[in-house]
């Protein structure tokens, strides 16, 4: 790393900060973040935008999607020569693989993270009832018939709360449990679902455990009550299955308009 400053020095390097649109299908993926055990989203983009600008060149997620799981938007930052070559979108999407496309680039202020600057996280999730082979590894297929009406009572619940230690996953290391949720609800289409939730932030593993709780309310197994006693309870092992990952999607990511260059 001491090099490459010393290059990046040595050639009037001028950093500029950028936001990259990014979608994937995560089922070939280890996850989004890059570990050494793994192949993963961020570890290719990252060896793409280095062979294209011809420097070691980071980039930083808006946060972590897990093993299998997709993205319709992740937002991440890198930092580049203010000399950055046209048509780099083009120039990545040729680099990478088919199921990882960038939509756009936008030049943003310095000091901007894509991770802390962030207003709100939407997920999605899928759920499928009737057989189809066009949904494998992008929904989960789930037969049992459900109850929507009391589901989304459970979904007016959880919007009312603001601790969620009991839907994440232990051992995890945040400064609090606390998530302001803007919108949870659960659509049915037929035989499809679809669970749409919004918040400033979310623990790890939040979103598949508050699925598997919900679809307990909507079996029968758990009651409202019990919900609730849940949500009180702060503890993991009360809530919930996690669901399979095929059936989530980082939906989108929104930050404040005025972080904008361009």
């Amino acid at each position: 790393m001491e090099t490459l400053i010393k290059w990046k020095e040595s050639y009037n390097f001028v950093a500029v900060r950028y936001f990259i649109d990014i979608s994937y299908r995560g089922t070939n993926y280890s996850g989004w973040q890059t570990q050494p055990n793994g192949v993963t989203v961020q570890e290719e983009i990252e060896k793409a935008i280095s062979t294209i600008l011809q420097i070691e060149t980071a980039i930083t997620g808006s946060g972590r999607t897990d093993a299998g799981v997709h993205a319709t938007q992740q937002i991440a930052h890198f930092d580049a020569d203010n000399n950055e070559p046209k048509n780099l979108v083009f120039k990545l999407n040729s680099f990478l693989d088919p199921d990882i496309s960038v939509n756009g680039i936008r030049q943003v202020k310095d000091d901007v993270s894509a991770r802390f600057e962030a207003t709100s996280r939407k997920y999605h999730y899928h759920l499928h009832q009737a057989k189809d082979p066009f949904k494998t590894g992008l929904s989960y297929y789930f037969r049992p018939q459900l109850d929507i009406d009391l589901i989304n009572k459970g979904c007016e619940i959880i919007k009312g709360w603001q601790n969620f230690e009991c839907f994440s996953k232990v051992h995890t290391e945040v400064n609090h449990f606390n998530c302001d949720i803007f919108q949870a609800r659960w659509v049915q289409d037929g035989t499809n679902h679809l669970f749409e939730i919004t918040a400033n932030r979310f623990l790890r593993g939040m979103v598949r455990a508050i699925v598997g709780t919900l679809i307990d309310v909507g079996l029968g197994k758990t009651s409202l009550e019990g919900l609730k006693n849940i949500l009180e309870s702060n503890d993991r092992s009360e809530a919930g299955r996690a669901v399979p990952p095929e059936g989530l999607y980082l939906q989108e990511v929104t930050y404040p308009e005025d972080i904008y260059i361009n």
